[in-house]
Protein backbone atom coordinates (compact mmCIF):
# COMPACT_ATOMS: atom_id res chain seq x y z
CA UNK A 1 0.00 0.00 0.00
CA UNK A 2 2.76 2.26 0.94
CA UNK A 3 4.33 2.04 -2.82
CA UNK A 4 1.00 2.64 -4.32
CA UNK A 5 1.01 5.83 -2.01
CA UNK A 6 4.30 6.90 -3.03
CA UNK A 7 4.68 6.21 -6.72
CA UNK A 8 1.67 5.33 -8.11
CA UNK A 9 2.40 5.29 -11.34
CA UNK A 10 6.17 3.25 -11.10
CA UNK A 11 3.65 0.74 -9.22
CA UNK A 12 1.28 -0.08 -11.82
CA UNK A 13 4.28 -0.16 -14.50
CA UNK A 14 6.24 -3.03 -12.43
CA UNK A 15 2.51 -4.73 -11.97
CA UNK A 16 1.89 -4.68 -15.44
CA UNK A 17 5.55 -5.63 -16.32
CA UNK A 18 5.73 -8.50 -13.84
CA UNK A 19 2.23 -9.83 -14.42
CA UNK A 20 0.87 -8.84 -17.74
CA UNK A 21 -2.43 -7.48 -19.37
CA UNK A 22 -5.05 -8.85 -16.84
CA UNK A 23 -3.71 -8.79 -12.62
CA UNK A 24 -5.96 -9.65 -9.96
CA UNK A 25 -4.67 -8.71 -6.54
CA UNK A 26 -5.95 -8.29 -2.91
CA UNK A 27 -5.77 -5.18 -1.46
CA UNK A 28 -6.87 -5.90 2.32
CA UNK A 29 -11.03 -6.53 1.72
CA UNK A 30 -10.76 -5.33 -1.79
CA UNK A 31 -10.77 -7.57 -5.15
CA UNK A 32 -9.01 -5.60 -7.24
CA UNK A 33 -8.42 -5.69 -11.36
CA UNK A 34 -5.93 -3.74 -13.09
CA UNK A 35 -6.66 -3.96 -17.21
CA UNK A 36 -3.86 -2.51 -18.79
CA UNK A 37 -4.99 -3.29 -22.72
CA UNK A 38 -7.34 -1.28 -25.06
CA UNK A 39 -9.57 -4.26 -25.26
CA UNK A 40 -9.80 -5.16 -22.17
CA UNK A 41 -10.60 -1.79 -21.33
CA UNK A 42 -13.09 -1.23 -23.67
CA UNK A 43 -14.62 -5.04 -23.13
CA UNK A 44 -15.16 -3.66 -19.49
CA UNK A 45 -15.86 0.42 -19.65
CA UNK A 46 -17.80 0.58 -22.89
CA UNK A 47 -19.18 -2.81 -23.71
CA UNK A 48 -20.47 -3.82 -20.31
CA UNK A 49 -20.53 0.17 -18.73
CA UNK A 50 -24.10 -0.72 -17.29
CA UNK A 51 -22.26 -3.41 -14.68
CA UNK A 52 -20.04 -0.60 -13.24
CA UNK A 53 -20.05 2.17 -11.48
CA UNK A 54 -17.58 4.61 -9.67
CA UNK A 55 -15.46 3.44 -6.94
CA UNK A 56 -17.72 4.46 -3.71
CA UNK A 57 -14.36 5.67 -2.06
CA UNK A 58 -13.84 8.33 -4.66
CA UNK A 59 -17.38 9.22 -5.06
CA UNK A 60 -17.12 10.29 -1.14
CA UNK A 61 -13.85 11.89 -1.48
CA UNK A 62 -15.26 14.16 -4.10
CA UNK A 63 -18.81 14.69 -3.19
CA UNK A 64 -17.46 15.62 0.32
CA UNK A 65 -15.44 18.74 -1.61
CA UNK A 66 -17.03 19.39 -4.44
CA UNK A 67 -20.74 18.28 -3.98
CA UNK A 68 -22.93 15.70 -5.90
CA UNK A 69 -21.93 16.39 -9.77
CA UNK A 70 -22.44 14.94 -12.81
CA UNK A 71 -18.80 13.34 -12.16
CA UNK A 72 -19.61 11.14 -9.12
CA UNK A 73 -23.30 10.83 -9.04
CA UNK A 74 -24.63 7.67 -10.60
CA UNK A 75 -28.19 5.87 -11.86
CA UNK A 76 -31.34 7.95 -12.83
CA UNK A 77 -29.93 11.16 -11.07
CA UNK A 78 -26.45 10.91 -13.43
CA UNK A 79 -28.20 10.54 -16.36
CA UNK A 80 -30.69 13.43 -15.71
CA UNK A 81 -27.62 15.90 -15.37
CA UNK A 82 -26.09 14.52 -18.12
CA UNK A 83 -28.75 14.76 -20.45
CA UNK A 84 -28.90 18.39 -19.22
CA UNK A 85 -25.52 19.53 -19.32
CA UNK A 86 -24.81 17.85 -22.70
CA UNK A 87 -26.36 20.79 -24.73
CA UNK A 88 -23.45 23.74 -22.94
CA UNK A 89 -20.36 21.47 -23.87
CA UNK A 90 -21.14 20.61 -27.26
CA UNK A 91 -18.29 21.79 -30.05
CA UNK A 92 -20.68 25.05 -31.25
CA UNK A 93 -21.32 26.13 -28.15
CA UNK A 94 -18.04 25.92 -26.61
CA UNK A 95 -17.14 28.09 -29.65
CA UNK A 96 -18.78 31.05 -27.46
CA UNK A 97 -16.38 31.01 -24.71
CA UNK A 98 -13.21 31.04 -27.06
CA UNK A 99 -13.16 35.20 -27.01
CA UNK A 100 -13.21 34.50 -23.12
CA UNK A 101 -10.49 32.22 -23.28
CA UNK A 102 -8.22 34.60 -25.04
CA UNK A 103 -9.35 37.76 -23.01
CA UNK A 104 -7.70 35.64 -19.73
CA UNK A 105 -4.91 34.56 -21.79
CA UNK A 106 -3.72 38.10 -22.80
CA UNK A 107 -3.65 39.60 -19.72
CA UNK A 108 -1.30 36.81 -18.43
CA UNK A 109 0.77 37.19 -21.79
CA UNK A 110 0.63 40.60 -21.74
CA UNK A 111 2.69 40.61 -17.56
CA UNK A 112 4.60 37.02 -18.51
CA UNK A 113 7.82 39.19 -18.87
CA UNK A 114 8.39 42.37 -17.18
CA UNK A 115 8.64 45.90 -19.25
CA UNK A 116 11.86 46.49 -20.59
CA UNK A 117 12.76 42.72 -20.22
CA UNK A 118 13.15 40.12 -23.38
CA UNK A 119 12.76 36.98 -21.18
CA UNK A 120 12.09 35.87 -17.88
CA UNK A 121 11.79 32.56 -15.81
CA UNK A 122 8.79 31.53 -14.37
CA UNK A 123 7.75 28.29 -12.86
CA UNK A 124 5.46 27.24 -16.22
CA UNK A 125 3.44 25.33 -13.81
CA UNK A 126 1.88 27.59 -11.53
CA UNK A 127 1.81 30.06 -14.26
CA UNK A 128 -0.62 27.83 -16.33
CA UNK A 129 -2.62 27.32 -13.05
CA UNK A 130 -3.60 30.52 -12.58
CA UNK A 131 -4.27 31.45 -16.69
CA UNK A 132 -6.72 28.41 -16.47
CA UNK A 133 -8.43 29.66 -13.73
CA UNK A 134 -8.59 33.09 -14.60
CA UNK A 135 -10.48 31.19 -17.82
CA UNK A 136 -12.55 29.68 -16.11
CA UNK A 137 -13.66 32.25 -13.91
CA UNK A 138 -14.59 34.40 -16.70
CA UNK A 139 -16.58 31.29 -18.82
CA UNK A 140 -18.14 30.43 -15.65
CA UNK A 141 -18.86 33.80 -14.12
CA UNK A 142 -17.96 36.38 -16.41
CA UNK A 143 -15.69 37.16 -13.81
CA UNK A 144 -11.94 38.91 -14.42
CA UNK A 145 -10.90 39.68 -10.92
CA UNK A 146 -7.04 38.93 -10.61
CA UNK A 147 -7.35 38.45 -6.71
CA UNK A 148 -10.71 36.08 -6.83
CA UNK A 149 -8.66 34.04 -9.41
CA UNK A 150 -5.53 33.43 -7.30
CA UNK A 151 -7.92 32.84 -4.19
CA UNK A 152 -9.40 30.01 -6.13
CA UNK A 153 -6.53 28.77 -7.61
CA UNK A 154 -5.02 27.95 -4.39
CA UNK A 155 -8.17 26.23 -3.05
CA UNK A 156 -8.56 24.07 -6.13
CA UNK A 157 -5.04 22.92 -5.55
CA UNK A 158 -5.35 22.65 -1.62
CA UNK A 159 -8.35 20.34 -2.49
CA UNK A 160 -7.38 18.08 -5.04
CA UNK A 161 -4.10 17.67 -2.96
CA UNK A 162 -6.45 16.62 -0.03
CA UNK A 163 -8.25 14.60 -2.24
CA UNK A 164 -5.27 12.40 -3.20
CA UNK A 165 -4.67 11.38 0.46
CA UNK A 166 -7.93 10.77 1.72
CA UNK A 167 -8.19 8.23 -1.23
CA UNK A 168 -5.61 5.63 0.30
CA UNK A 169 -7.64 5.62 3.46
CA UNK A 170 -10.81 3.82 4.42
CA UNK A 171 -12.64 7.27 5.58
CA UNK A 172 -12.35 10.83 6.08
CA UNK A 173 -11.34 11.71 9.74
CA UNK A 174 -13.76 14.64 10.89
CA UNK A 175 -12.15 18.18 9.59
CA UNK A 176 -12.12 19.68 13.38
CA UNK A 177 -9.54 17.31 14.30
CA UNK A 178 -5.82 18.75 14.83
CA UNK A 179 -4.08 16.81 12.00
CA UNK A 180 -1.49 17.90 9.16
CA UNK A 181 -3.98 19.71 6.67
CA UNK A 182 -7.32 20.47 8.10
CA UNK A 183 -6.68 23.59 8.78
CA UNK A 184 -5.33 23.94 5.24
CA UNK A 185 -8.78 21.71 3.94
CA UNK A 186 -10.89 24.02 6.03
CA UNK A 187 -9.99 27.35 4.67
CA UNK A 188 -9.96 26.33 1.14
CA UNK A 189 -13.03 24.66 1.20
CA UNK A 190 -14.64 27.87 2.63
CA UNK A 191 -13.23 30.19 -0.15
CA UNK A 192 -14.17 27.93 -2.74
CA UNK A 193 -17.85 27.81 -1.52
CA UNK A 194 -18.40 31.39 -0.87
CA UNK A 195 -16.60 32.59 -4.01
CA UNK A 196 -19.49 30.27 -5.76
CA UNK A 197 -22.56 30.73 -3.59
CA UNK A 198 -21.60 34.76 -4.00
CA UNK A 199 -21.62 34.61 -7.54
CA UNK A 200 -25.08 32.34 -7.90
CA UNK A 201 -26.53 35.04 -5.27
CA UNK A 202 -25.22 37.73 -7.13
CA UNK A 203 -26.78 36.41 -10.36
CA UNK A 204 -30.26 34.84 -8.91
CA UNK A 205 -30.19 39.00 -8.20
CA UNK A 206 -30.25 40.56 -11.35
CA UNK A 207 -32.61 37.95 -12.57
CA UNK A 208 -34.76 38.85 -10.11
CA UNK A 209 -34.94 42.27 -11.29
CA UNK A 210 -34.79 40.82 -15.33
CA UNK A 211 -35.54 37.39 -16.03
CA UNK A 212 -33.44 37.79 -19.50
CA UNK A 213 -29.95 38.61 -17.36
CA UNK A 214 -28.71 35.04 -17.62
CA UNK A 215 -25.68 35.65 -19.41
CA UNK A 216 -24.32 34.03 -21.91
CA UNK A 217 -21.34 32.21 -19.52
CA UNK A 218 -21.82 28.86 -17.77
CA UNK A 219 -23.64 30.03 -15.13
CA UNK A 220 -26.06 31.66 -17.14
CA UNK A 221 -26.35 28.21 -19.32
CA UNK A 222 -26.64 26.81 -15.92
CA UNK A 223 -29.35 28.83 -14.75
CA UNK A 224 -31.42 28.59 -18.74
CA UNK A 225 -31.07 24.52 -18.57
CA UNK A 226 -34.40 22.85 -18.54
CA UNK A 227 -34.95 18.65 -18.94
CA UNK A 228 -36.43 18.25 -22.18
CA UNK A 229 -38.47 15.17 -20.83
CA UNK A 230 -39.83 16.88 -17.37
CA UNK A 231 -39.07 20.75 -18.09
CA UNK A 232 -37.38 21.32 -15.08
CA UNK A 233 -34.27 23.18 -14.02
CA UNK A 234 -31.57 22.04 -12.22
CA UNK A 235 -32.04 22.71 -8.84
CA UNK A 236 -30.10 25.28 -6.31
CA UNK A 237 -27.91 22.69 -5.10
CA UNK A 238 -27.01 21.54 -8.10
CA UNK A 239 -26.28 24.70 -9.90
CA UNK A 240 -23.98 24.81 -7.03
CA UNK A 241 -22.42 21.31 -7.30
CA UNK A 242 -21.42 21.80 -10.93
CA UNK A 243 -20.31 25.17 -10.31
CA UNK A 244 -18.03 23.82 -7.55
CA UNK A 245 -16.95 20.50 -9.82
CA UNK A 246 -16.09 23.24 -12.85
CA UNK A 247 -13.20 24.48 -10.85
CA UNK A 248 -11.30 21.46 -10.36
CA UNK A 249 -11.95 19.99 -13.71
CA UNK A 250 -12.35 23.07 -15.78
CA UNK A 251 -9.14 24.34 -14.54
CA UNK A 252 -6.79 21.35 -13.15
CA UNK A 253 -6.43 18.95 -16.14
CA UNK A 254 -5.78 21.81 -18.76
CA UNK A 255 -3.33 23.17 -16.69
CA UNK A 256 -1.65 19.88 -16.01
CA UNK A 257 -1.69 19.03 -20.01
CA UNK A 258 -0.46 22.55 -20.88
CA UNK A 259 2.02 22.72 -18.44
CA UNK A 260 4.04 19.04 -19.64
CA UNK A 261 3.11 20.32 -23.51
CA UNK A 262 5.13 23.38 -22.57
CA UNK A 263 7.91 21.49 -20.91
CA UNK A 264 8.20 19.23 -24.04
CA UNK A 265 7.97 21.97 -26.46
CA UNK A 266 11.22 23.50 -24.46
CA UNK A 267 13.22 20.62 -24.73
CA UNK A 268 12.49 19.63 -28.88
CA UNK A 269 13.39 23.14 -30.80
CA UNK A 270 13.13 20.80 -34.02
CA UNK A 271 9.22 20.99 -32.64
CA UNK A 272 8.85 24.35 -31.51
CA UNK A 273 10.36 25.59 -34.53
CA UNK A 274 7.67 23.73 -36.26
CA UNK A 275 5.23 25.08 -34.75
CA UNK A 276 6.28 28.64 -34.58
CA UNK A 277 6.07 28.12 -38.15
CA UNK A 278 2.40 26.81 -38.52
CA UNK A 279 1.12 29.53 -36.25
CA UNK A 280 2.82 31.79 -37.90
CA UNK A 281 1.23 31.23 -41.35
CA UNK A 282 -2.32 30.22 -40.07
CA UNK A 283 -2.83 33.48 -38.07
CA UNK A 284 -0.22 35.95 -39.25
CA UNK A 285 -0.31 37.47 -36.06
CA UNK A 286 -4.32 37.54 -35.94
CA UNK A 287 -6.20 37.22 -32.70
CA UNK A 288 -6.94 33.31 -32.59
CA UNK A 289 -10.21 31.65 -32.78
CA UNK A 290 -12.24 28.74 -33.26
CA UNK A 291 -12.02 28.76 -37.11
CA UNK A 292 -8.11 29.15 -37.02
CA UNK A 293 -8.00 25.08 -35.27
CA UNK A 294 -8.49 23.72 -38.59
CA UNK A 295 -5.24 25.35 -39.89
CA UNK A 296 -3.25 24.01 -36.93
CA UNK A 297 -2.94 20.21 -37.24
CA UNK A 298 0.73 20.30 -35.52
CA UNK A 299 -0.37 22.18 -32.89
CA UNK A 300 -3.48 19.97 -31.90
CA UNK A 301 -0.85 16.77 -32.53
CA UNK A 302 1.11 18.05 -30.18
CA UNK A 303 -1.00 19.05 -27.38
CA UNK A 304 -2.70 15.00 -28.20
CA UNK A 305 1.17 13.46 -28.38
CA UNK A 306 1.77 15.81 -24.77
CA UNK A 307 -1.27 14.18 -23.19
CA UNK A 308 -0.18 10.95 -24.46
CA UNK A 309 2.72 11.01 -22.61
CA UNK A 310 1.87 12.82 -19.38
CA UNK A 311 -2.24 12.20 -19.52
CA UNK A 312 -3.56 14.99 -16.84
CA UNK A 313 -5.73 11.83 -15.37
CA UNK A 314 -2.97 9.29 -15.11
CA UNK A 315 -4.81 6.36 -12.79
CA UNK A 316 -6.88 5.86 -10.49
CA UNK A 317 -9.80 5.49 -12.88
CA UNK A 318 -11.79 2.94 -10.58
CA UNK A 319 -14.85 1.02 -11.09
CA UNK A 320 -17.14 -1.25 -8.83
CA UNK A 321 -18.67 -4.34 -10.38
CA UNK A 322 -22.32 -4.56 -9.95
CA UNK A 323 -23.02 -7.99 -11.29
CA UNK A 324 -20.27 -10.02 -12.70
CA UNK A 325 -18.31 -9.33 -15.95
CA UNK A 326 -16.10 -11.12 -18.59
CA UNK A 327 -13.08 -9.41 -19.53
CA UNK A 328 -10.42 -11.22 -21.47
CA UNK A 329 -11.97 -14.49 -21.24
CA UNK A 330 -11.98 -14.21 -17.17
CA UNK A 331 -14.95 -13.42 -14.75
CA UNK A 332 -14.59 -10.39 -12.99
CA UNK A 333 -17.26 -10.58 -9.91
CA UNK A 334 -19.82 -8.70 -8.49
CA UNK A 335 -18.47 -6.14 -6.19
CA UNK A 336 -14.64 -6.49 -7.48
CA UNK A 337 -12.89 -3.07 -8.31
CA UNK A 338 -11.67 -2.38 -12.02
CA UNK A 339 -8.97 -0.14 -12.17
CA UNK A 340 -7.37 1.54 -15.68
CA UNK A 341 -4.65 3.24 -15.39
CA UNK A 342 -3.95 5.77 -18.67
CA UNK A 343 -0.29 6.29 -17.91
CA UNK A 344 0.20 2.03 -18.96
CA UNK A 345 -1.97 2.58 -21.78
CA UNK A 346 -0.32 5.24 -23.30
CA UNK A 347 2.79 4.52 -23.46
CA UNK A 348 3.39 0.29 -24.25
CA UNK A 349 5.36 -0.52 -26.77
CA UNK A 350 2.53 -2.34 -28.65
CA UNK A 351 0.38 0.58 -29.05
CA UNK A 352 3.31 3.70 -29.74
CA UNK A 353 6.12 3.01 -31.17
CA UNK A 354 9.37 4.18 -29.33
CA UNK A 355 6.78 5.07 -26.53
CA UNK A 356 8.93 7.54 -24.41
CA UNK A 357 9.62 10.02 -27.44
CA UNK A 358 7.67 13.08 -28.39
CA UNK A 359 5.88 12.73 -31.83
CA UNK A 360 3.35 14.82 -32.53
CA UNK A 361 3.18 13.48 -35.57
CA UNK A 362 1.52 9.91 -34.31
CA UNK A 363 -1.77 12.17 -34.22
CA UNK A 364 -1.49 13.97 -37.68
CA UNK A 365 -3.86 12.66 -40.64
CA UNK A 366 -2.25 9.92 -42.57
CA UNK A 367 -0.86 8.56 -39.41
CA UNK A 368 -1.10 4.75 -38.14
CA UNK A 369 -4.30 4.80 -36.34
CA UNK A 370 -4.06 4.66 -32.43
CA UNK A 371 -5.86 1.67 -31.30
CA UNK A 372 -9.23 2.05 -29.80
CA UNK A 373 -8.99 2.73 -25.79
CA UNK A 374 -4.51 3.18 -25.84
CA UNK A 375 -5.35 7.04 -25.81
CA UNK A 376 -7.58 7.86 -23.16
CA UNK A 377 -6.98 11.59 -21.57
CA UNK A 378 -10.19 11.93 -21.54
CA UNK A 379 -11.94 8.54 -20.03
CA UNK A 380 -13.91 6.22 -22.04
CA UNK A 381 -17.48 4.56 -22.46
CA UNK A 382 -20.64 6.53 -21.11
CA UNK A 383 -18.81 8.69 -18.61
CA UNK A 384 -16.50 9.74 -21.45
CA UNK A 385 -15.48 13.81 -20.19
CA UNK A 386 -17.84 16.05 -20.70
CA UNK A 387 -15.64 19.01 -21.18
CA UNK A 388 -13.36 17.51 -23.65
CA UNK A 389 -14.42 19.83 -26.43
CA UNK A 390 -14.02 22.59 -23.99
CA UNK A 391 -10.61 21.76 -22.56
CA UNK A 392 -9.04 21.06 -26.49
CA UNK A 393 -10.49 24.32 -27.73
CA UNK A 394 -8.98 26.35 -24.41
CA UNK A 395 -5.82 24.24 -24.58
CA UNK A 396 -5.21 25.09 -28.73
CA UNK A 397 -6.22 29.00 -28.17
CA UNK A 398 -4.24 29.41 -25.27
CA UNK A 399 -0.93 27.36 -26.84
CA UNK A 400 -1.31 29.26 -29.98
CA UNK A 401 -1.52 32.70 -28.09
CA UNK A 402 1.92 31.68 -26.46
CA UNK A 403 3.47 30.40 -29.46
CA UNK A 404 2.98 33.88 -31.60
CA UNK A 405 4.37 35.70 -28.49
CA UNK A 406 7.30 33.39 -27.25
CA UNK A 407 10.01 30.46 -27.36
CA UNK A 408 10.38 28.78 -24.00
CA UNK A 409 13.86 26.45 -23.71
CA UNK A 410 14.66 24.62 -20.19
CA UNK A 411 17.17 26.31 -17.21
CA UNK A 412 20.13 24.31 -16.64
CA UNK A 413 20.71 23.43 -13.28
CA UNK A 414 16.75 23.17 -12.43
CA UNK A 415 14.14 20.41 -11.81
CA UNK A 416 13.33 19.01 -15.15
CA UNK A 417 9.84 18.01 -13.76
CA UNK A 418 9.76 14.23 -12.69
CA UNK A 419 5.81 12.94 -12.90
CA UNK A 420 4.05 13.28 -9.23
CA UNK A 421 0.91 11.46 -9.12
CA UNK A 422 -2.29 13.39 -7.22
CA UNK A 423 -5.44 13.66 -8.66
CA UNK A 424 -3.66 15.55 -11.56
CA UNK A 425 -0.36 14.53 -12.73
CA UNK A 426 2.15 17.58 -11.87
CA UNK A 427 5.60 18.34 -11.86
CA UNK A 428 7.57 17.55 -8.26
CA UNK A 429 8.49 20.94 -7.33
CA UNK A 430 6.98 23.08 -10.35
CA UNK A 431 8.66 22.91 -13.77
CA UNK A 432 10.96 26.52 -14.41
CA UNK A 433 11.66 27.43 -17.46
CA UNK A 434 12.31 30.27 -19.65
CA UNK A 435 10.43 32.49 -21.71
CA UNK A 436 11.43 34.79 -24.07
CA UNK A 437 9.96 37.19 -26.27
CA UNK A 438 9.85 36.94 -30.65
CA UNK A 439 11.61 39.55 -32.06
CA UNK A 440 9.29 39.40 -35.15
CA UNK A 441 6.81 36.17 -35.08
CA UNK A 442 6.56 36.45 -38.71
CA UNK A 443 10.37 35.16 -38.79
CA UNK A 444 10.67 33.94 -35.60
CA UNK A 445 12.34 34.09 -32.17
CA UNK A 446 14.75 37.28 -31.63
CA UNK A 447 16.25 39.04 -28.85
CA UNK A 448 15.87 43.23 -29.65
CA UNK A 449 19.61 44.79 -28.24
CA UNK A 450 19.97 45.83 -25.21
CA UNK A 451 16.86 44.72 -23.27
CA UNK A 452 17.78 42.76 -19.67
CA UNK A 453 17.08 39.24 -18.59
CA UNK A 454 14.43 39.62 -15.97
CA UNK A 455 14.88 36.78 -13.10
CA UNK A 456 17.52 34.04 -13.05
CA UNK A 457 19.25 33.33 -16.60
CA UNK A 458 20.13 30.14 -17.65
Amino acid sequence: MSAMRTDYLGFVQRLHREHGDLVRMQLFTEDAWDLMAPDLVREALVAQADKLVRWQRGVDVFAELFGRSVLVTEGPTWQRQRRMLLPAFTPKRVEGYASLMVDAAQRALDEAVPPGASQARIDIDAWWTEVTMDVIMRTLFSDASRGRSKAAAWASQTLIETAFRQMFWPVTLPDWLPLPGKRAKRRALRTLRQLVQQQIDARRARLAIDPAATGDDLLGRLLALRDETTGQALDEREVFDQCMVSFQAGHETTASALTWWSGLVATHPDIAERLHAEVDDALAGERPAPQHVARLPWLVASLKEAMRLYPPVSALMTRRTLAPIQVGGQTIPAGAMVRVSPWVLHRDPRWFDEPQRFAPGRFLDGAPPVPKGAWIPFGIGPRVCLGQHFAMLEMTLLATMLLQRYTLRPIDGEPSGSPQQTITLRPRGGLPLMIAKRHDARRGPGMPHGERIAGRDA
